[in-house]
Formats: C-alpha cells, sequence, structure tokens
C-alpha cells in the first residue's frame, strides 16, 4: 500500500514552501475548470506514455483527481512501477484553497 494525505494535509504543505510533486490525474476539461496552481497536469488516460515525466527531485509523487478514486488507480499503478506515491483522499471536491483555471 502507499500513504495517503488529506486535502489540508497538502494545502498546509504547500503554504510552508514544502517541495510538492503534484500530479493532477483528471482530464483536460476538468483541469481547464480548476486546479491547484503547484499541480501539473497529467491525465489518467495519459499516464502509461507519460511515465517518464513524473520524477521531480526525490519527493514522493502526490496524487490527486476530483475525489480520490482516479488518483488511487494511478497510485496502485505507479506504486506497482516502483514509485513513492501519495494519493490525496477527498480530491479537489475537498480541497479548500485557492483554485487556478485555464491552463
Amino acid at each position: 500500500m502507499y500513504p495517503e494525505m488529506t486535502t489540508a494535509e497538502l494545502e498546509n504543505r504547500l503554504k510552508e514552501g514544502k517541495a510538492v510533486n503534484l500530479i493532477d490525474v483528471r482530464e483536460p476539461d476538468e483541469w481547464q475548470e480548476g486546479h491547484i496552481k503547484e499541480a501539473r497536469s497529467i491525465p489518467l488516460s495519459e499516464l502509461q506514455e507519460r511515465i517518464g515525466e513524473l520524477r521531480q527531485g526525490n519527493e514522493d509523487i502526490v496524487l490527486i483527481c476530483r475525489s480520490g478514486g482516479r488518483s488511487g488507480k494511478a497510485c496502485d499503478y505507479l506504486h506497482a512501477q516502483g514509485f513513492n506515491v501519495v494519493n490525496v483522499t477527498g480530491g479537489m471536491l475537498a480541497w479548500p484553497g485557492d483554485v487556478a483555471s485555464g491552463d
């Protein structure tokens, strides 16, 4: 299994200026509607072919989606590939912080 964090824990880490390798696995239309500005968009449907884009230093890969389901699937897959991952429970539906829209 892999660890999980709440949206409040994620928000605190970002506010403290800690490096977070945050990947949003929602589809492009969902990303456009609103996302965390520190996140990068790699939709779950593109994850396998874009796996080389995931590494960013030694930080765990933190995955978020709308509610935690798709990011959980992404965590299952990436954990099996040997990546250190963390799932954000509740996803964007539970996100208490600011949201950026567009690209």
